[in-house]
């Protein structure tokens, strides 16, 4: 097989944006790492045609294609067919894929992607991922919260100096894996692989969930308003069954009566 390399765009430094992470913490166990794993999931997507959807540009573009090659060092995608968009996507630093393998959600972060040409086609190279997250498991569905009646974690946050703060975050995601948060201010230390017990989320007309969380990731997203906020992801850390229960009934509940106001039949 012969591939002969065009200059790739000159790379627009505005563009590369720094993607939000794939929240492993709360999904650990499915994130493959191993390089045959990866290989042999990555070579699924290529044999079943599967389309896979890239976003770069902080999600503002997307790009539609398929795997046409996989390689011990390197991966081959068709290029898709607007121009503009496959500059953009040449242009970006990194690039989130999402596809389905088998009902199965396939997750995973690329780095540059670089035009070539592949069998006297235009096609992107770019190198394998480190990791791959193969998500199957329906009890870990996130919900996001409803914004009329927002959930809050209250947890007991240590001082660098000693003693707790109590710190009551706003709830923007739920499932049973983990919540996605309001991070504290700069002042308070909540940084990865922080653990704090004794929290409590209280799911209404549900009941009150106590729990041990770990911060996985604490991160920046930018509101429609244009202000920069902080956000935490953190996962449950052994959940008691019995709690594991109240938040698949909450999130059952929650979405029984959306689709019962989008249905007009109630609430």
């Amino acid at each position: 097989m012969t591939m002969t390399e065009t200059p790739p765009t000159p790379p627009d430094q505005t563009t590369r944006q720094t993607l939000p992470p794939l929240e492993p913490g709360e999904y650990d166990k499915y994130m493959l790492r191993t390089p045959g794993e990866v290989l042999m999931v990555l070579r699924g997507l290529r044999d079943r045609k599967a389309q896979i959807t890239v976003f770069f540009n902080e999600g503002q573009d997307m790009l539609l294609t398929m795997l046409v090659e996989v390689l011990q060092d390197r991966l081959i995608f068709d290029v898709g067919p607007d121009d503009e968009i496959n500059r953009r996507a040449a242009a970006a630093g990194r690039h989130y894929c999402v596809a389905l393998l088998d009902k199965v959600r396939i997750q995973f972060l690329l780095g540059d992607f670089t035009p070539i040409s592949h069998d006297n086609r235009p096609a992107f190279r770019c190198d394998l991922p480190q990791e791959l997250l193969r998500l199957q498991r329906r009890e870990f569905y996130r919900l996001t919260t409803p914004v009329a009646r927002p959930l809050k974690c209250r947890m007991p946050l240590p001082l660098a100096g000693g003693g707790v703060i109590p710190y009551e975050a706003t709830v923007f995601d739920l499932s049973g894996g983990g919540i996605g948060i309001a991070a504290p201010p700069d002042d308070v230390p909540f940084a990865p692989q922080l653990q704090v017990p004794d929290c409590r989320i209280e799911l209404p007309e549900v009941g009150i969930v106590t729990c041990t969380i770990k911060v996985c990731s604490v991160f920046e997203v930018t509101l429609k308003s244009g202000a920069r906020v902080r956000r935490a992801g953190c996962a449950f850390v052994d959940l008691p069954g019995p709690q594991a229960t109240l938040i698949q009934r909450y999130i059952i509940k929650v979405e029984r009566a959306r689709k019962a106001r989008e249905s007009g039949l109630g609430f």
